[in-house]
């Protein structure tokens, strides 16, 4: 079964250092839906998918952080670091956050310095990666199946 509906997905991103270029892209099914080379200021996302019957993937890529672009001090601790978060995910209204810190996928390797590894999202990246979620539309099935 096929409709012509669509549903909207909203997101809020944001840096912990405005003046570090960290980029940011979204993709629904490998189509690039945001990107922006260096999130300057906060930003309110907003974009449309079809919710036609189907296996979907919503895909975060973190790229751009750099060794100096975050400070340890001499006993190893984390003096700064320069993040991106994505807060206020919403389909058509409905917050989703928990959705996608319960059932995403972060995968990274500490910016090349260990192994890659799959961890939890918890709307923040500090590390150049990828978090994906899957879902299914038509999306309020889905959100019936996962709230």
């Amino acid at each position: 079964m096929s409709t012509t509906d669509s549903v909207t997905l909203k997101f809020n991103v944001s840096s912990t250092n405005y003046a570090v270029p960290l980029g940011i892209r979204v993709s629904i099914d490998h189509d690039i839906m945001y990107e922006n080379t260096h999130v300057s200021a906060p930003a309110d996302v907003q974009c449309s998918l079809s919710d036609d019957d189907g296996e979907h993937e919503l895909t975060f890529e973190f790229f751009g952080k750099l060794p100096e672009h975050t400070q340890i001090d001499d006993t190893g601790s984390l003096v700064t670091d320069a993040m991106i978060s994505i807060s206020g995910i919403e389909i058509d209204k409905i917050d989703i956050d928990q959705i996608v810190q319960f059932q995403s996928v972060y995968h990274h390797d500490f910016n090349g310095t260990q192994e890659p590894i799959e961890d939890r999202f918890y709307g923040s990246m500090g590390c150049n990666g990828t978090v994906r979620l899957k879902f299914t539309t038509p999306i309020y099935l889905w959100l019936l199946e996962n709230m």
